[in-house]
């Protein structure tokens, strides 16, 4: 009697796994597999003047499980045929801040994404990303191994204070750019959506989905760029406090590291 109520317990513990437990199941395989074949990609953000084509894969999209959890609800929906295969629509609404959400279909079978649309706020489509054909087997997906990471909060917040990061994102890794551009960049993500935050000694042209301030430290004049796909006035109060940079701090970030997240 005891060994069948432990086998129920077990059971039990295993029988209720969440709809987002599924998707980080599928975005987990999708590192070493991946569908091939043809999609059809469309970026509206940023305005492009042509902003479809096609790509044998789905683009790269660095989802972060961990962060994902934290910050979306996921919610499982209708099925659905991609290149006619019967998927999963999982659609991931954010927990807080205005980020864009985001739906994603994962083959029934294959456990794998066959398409992804990034949504602004106000439910405008940014971008969309479907397979039209598939190929007959998933191909294998070179395992990119990540260092462990520095901790990059910490050095970002010495490095610039009255900095108050959008509801949500982390810094997740960090790079010097490139010489003749000069200056940090430094990745931000709440587990699907990316910001880019770069320190410069160039202001960057007014746009869409660009904020930036002028800040001082002591090899001069430097500027603050906050680059993604949040409403304008998040991204300028994410910067509205900034008044200088410890660019001796930013030196931590010679060479690539990521968080690993």
């Amino acid at each position: 009697m005891r060994r069948f109520s432990i086998l129920g317990l077990l059971l039990l513990g295993t029988a209720h796994a969440t709809d987002t437990d599924d998707l980080t199941a599928a975005l987990k395989k999708a590192r070493q597999w991946t569908a091939r074949g043809q999609v059809e990609v469309s970026v509206f953000f940023p305005p492009r003047a042509t902003p479809t084509r096609t790509a044998a894969a789905l683009p790269a999209v660095p989802f972060r499980p961990t962060l994902l959890a934290r910050n979306f609800t996921v919610t499982r929906g209708d099925a659905e045929d991609i290149a006619g295969r019967p998927s999963t629509r999982f659609d991931l609404t954010p927990r807080q801040g205005s980020a864009a959400r985001w739906s994603l279909w994962i083959d029934q079978a294959w456990n794998v994404p066959l398409a992804f649309e990034e949504r602004m706020p106000d439910g405008t489509l940014a971008r969309r990303a479907a397979f039209l054909k598939v190929n007959g087997m998933l191909a294998r997906v070179p395992v990119q191994q990540l260092p462990s990471g520095t901790d990059l909060g910490a050095v970002l917040r010495a490095a610039l204070p009255g900095l108050r990061l959008p509801a949500g994102f982390t810094p997740v890794a960090a790079r010097a750019r490139a010489e003749g551009q000069g200056g940090t960049e430094i990745t931000l993500s709440d587990g699907v959506n990316v910001l880019a935050l770069i320190v410069a000694p160039r202001n960057v042209r007014p746009a869409v989905g660009v904020a930036s301030v002028r800040v001082q430290s002591r090899g001069g004049v430097r500027f603050v760029w906050l680059v993604g796909n949040l409403p304008d006035p998040a991204l300028k109060t994410a910067l509205a406090n900034v008044r200088q940079v410890n660019e001796a701090g930013l030196g931590t970030f010679a060479a690539p590291v990521d968080s690993n997240r």
